[in-house]
């Protein structure tokens, strides 16, 4: 009778707690308007439970699918892609939060909860942390009549006032360092078995919340600086070279989409966002091997809403973002590799639009290594050669050249002779890049030896202190025998530890190369522009960087010439207050069309307003020079001739002009 009765309650859906659940998803859907972002993690503590509630669910009328603990790690990659693509649900248990990635979720329900806050965090971390930029809801079924739920309902309770207080969400990063875990599982367990009174259960858990406790919590969350060394400056600097550096999207969108294409592939595109409906054979076959998918994960039958520029994922957060690593892109690059690497081997040939590159460019892979055997740093070096000369030329120069429409499948018989000519700058160049590395080891060397050796050695002779007031004391007949053997391991661990500190400090600064491996080779020819105002006049050129950087410093901003580095821009100018303007200059010896090159027009794109287009008309007689800033909003390319430059036209810089 009692197991009919059970039956009734689960077919019937009577269960509070399933009630329950049916009432937070349709609450949790109404929350969001587009159906595509509706996407709500439920997590539970069991298979069985999983398996009820998926069938459940599906009853209802959502899309559901699931990641438990017996999937491989392949399989969970690419149920989170189910789930971002395609269903409104996922139920999982503890497994969905090893190695995959859920921000892109920010609806939560938790049916079960575990006895451990630290668990919990780990739960709410997957979708509650850095790089969320959506508000997270998460719903916990707590059923308040059961001695369980009385422990937990106070749990909750106290975490809220602890979060009022400290007046931030970021108490639940820390849950398991503000709760004492095993306390707090203790107190669940003796709930349940009736071991203790439910009353002494839950003074447990009402502490006070007072400003030395909050103090603690703020110390658990890293807020005071004097638990670590950070050089803002150096910080701030990086960022800014990563700013610049940067592989831009549109460049792997562009990528992706040829390759895709020239695999069999098709593509719907519009304002950035891709649209897959299958994937050529030949990319699936490479995806399918396992040794592909234990690196990178399954991919999918297709991609219905997809894009490369992850700042438009603050818009589109269910998109899939496809980038390096991502299994698609890393399945159409070795699809690249296996059908053009002898290409590059054998020598391609490519059109220079500005007429100045005749030769030959060759591609060189440099790795540096410190004394622990790990890689200190990996660099792409390109030389430029020809019968006159040979320099060292940006990679990205490949960008702003032309391809050659009727490639030839004969390969280049120059290739050993310019490897020759070649291989020594390479080396010498990679010499450079290593001194690069070690100077910015020794400065990191620096801060573990002031903030890391002395605080051991700090510690060491603070012991070395107590271990002496500790023997004085034994000598007058104290029992301190066991203090005194915890001190002295403590010790010996500290001694232990400052010393490998040394030795890892020395080793990292102990740098080595390895001969610069030699990856391909390119043939570039002149080709003038059909507009021959607009090919570029070195001495004109001269003339136009000179006047920019008396420009800049009469504006008392602090001017860099970059212009050799090829990334997108010529000048990188200093203001007062420590930003920076990105300055791409365009001299002419008389006032006429410009054409801007891919690199410069996708960087003005990514920079905005920082960005800025000075042109310098009449450069060898009356020169004029035109600031423009953010040319790719506040002006309208006339033209884009051979794929790789965009023409602007006289009139428009002239009407665009801005103050200094």
């Amino acid at each position: 009778m009692l197991i009919g009765r059970a039956k009734d309650i689960i077919d019937n859906e009577e269960e509070i707690k399933l009630k329950k659940l049916k009432e937070s998803l349709d609450e949790l859907g109404k929350q969001v308007q587009e159906r595509s972002q509706r996407k709500i993690l439920i997590f539970t503590e069991s298979r069985d439970t999983l398996e009820y509630l998926e069938n459940k669910i599906r009853e209802w009328g959502y899309k559901v699918n699931t990641i438990h603990g017996g999937m491989k790690l392949e399989d969970r990659v690419k149920a989170e892609s189910i789930f971002r693509n395609d269903t409104d649900v996922m139920v999982a248990t503890e497994a969905a939060g090893e190695g995959i990635n859920l921000q892109f979720c920010n609806l939560m329900i938790n049916y079960d909860i575990p006895w451990n806050p630290n668990r919990l965090e780990q739960r709410m971390g997957r979708i509650h942390r850095y790089g969320q930029t959506r508000e997270v809801f998460v719903h916990n079924l707590v059923a308040n009549d059961t001695r369980e739920g009385k422990v937990l309902s106070a749990l909750f309770n106290k975490i809220e006032e602890i979060r009022t207080a400290l007046g931030s969400d970021k108490v639940f990063d820390v849950l398991g360092e503000i709760i004492d875990a095993k306390q707090f599982s203790r107190a669940i367990i003796e709930a349940a078995v009736n071991a203790r009174s439910i009353d002494e259960i839950l003074e447990t858990i009402n502490f006070e919340v007072d400003d030395e406790y909050l103090m603690k919590v703020k110390e658990n969350l890293g807020e005071t600086l004097a638990t670590r060394y950070i050089d803002y400056t150096r910080i701030k600097e990086l960022a800014q070279e990563a700013k610049e550096n940067r592989l831009i999207p549109e460049y792997t969108q562009s990528f992706f989409i040829k390759a895709f294409e020239k695999a069999g592939g098709k593509i719907l595109e519009s304002h950035g966002i891709v649209t897959i409906d299958s994937i050529p054979y030949s990319i699936k076959k490479i995806a399918e091997d396992e040794t592909f998918k234990k690196t990178y994960g399954s991919i999918l039958k297709n991609y219905p809403k997809a894009l490369f520029d992850k700042e438009l994922l603050k818009a589109h957060p269910t998109a899939e973002f496809i980038s390096f690593g991502h299994p698609l892109f890393e399945a159409v690059l070795k699809w690249v590799e296996e059908n053009y690497w002898n290409s590059i081997q054998t020598g391609a040939t490519f059109y220079d639009p500005d007429g100045k590159l005749d030769g030959f460019i060759a591609f060189y892979e440099g790795e540096v290594k410190d004394g622990t055997g790990a890689i200190a740093g990996k660099r792409l070096f390109s030389i430029f050669t020809n019968d006159t000369e040979s320099k060292i030329i940006a990679p990205s120069i490949l960008w702003d050249l032309l391809e050659e429409n009727n490639p030839s499948e004969e390969s280049l018989t120059e290739i050993e002779d310019i490897k020759k000519k070649t291989q020594q700058l390479a080396i010498e160049t990679l010499k450079e890049y290593k001194n690069e590395l070690l100077k910015e080891r020794k400065r990191q060397a620096e801060i573990k030896q002031k903030y890391g050796v002395k605080s051991l050695e700090y510690f060491i002779l603070e012991l070395d202190g107590e271990l002496i007031e500790l023997e004085s004391r034994k000598a007058k007949g104290e029992n301190v025998d066991l203090v005194i053997r915890n001190k002295r391991e403590r010790k010996l661990e500290y001694e232990k530890a400052c010393e490998e500190t040394k030795k890892l400090i020395e080793k990292e600064q102990n740098l080595t190369m390895t001969t610069p491996i030699f990856l391909g080779i390119i043939q570039v020819r002149p080709k003038g522009s059909r507009n021959q105002d607009m090919v570029s006049d070195e001495e004109i050129e001269k003339i136009g960087m000179r006047l920019t950087m008396e420009y800049e410093r009469n504006n008392e901003r602090e001017p860099e010439d970059v212009s050799d580095q090829n990334l997108g821009f010529d000048v990188r100018s200093k203001n007062k207050d420590g930003s920076f303007r990105y300055i791409e200059v365009k001299a002419r010896a008389q006032a006429g069309d410009i054409a801007l090159t891919q690199n410069e027009w996708f960087k003005a794109n990514r920079f905005g307003d920082d960005y800025y287009l000075y042109v310098i008309f009449n450069a060898s007689t009356r020169p004029e020079l035109i600031p423009i800033q953010n040319p790719a909003k506040n002006l309208t390319p006339q033209a884009k001739i051979e794929q790789v430059r965009y023409i602007i036209d006289k009139i428009q810089i002239t009407e665009k002009a801005v103050k200094a």
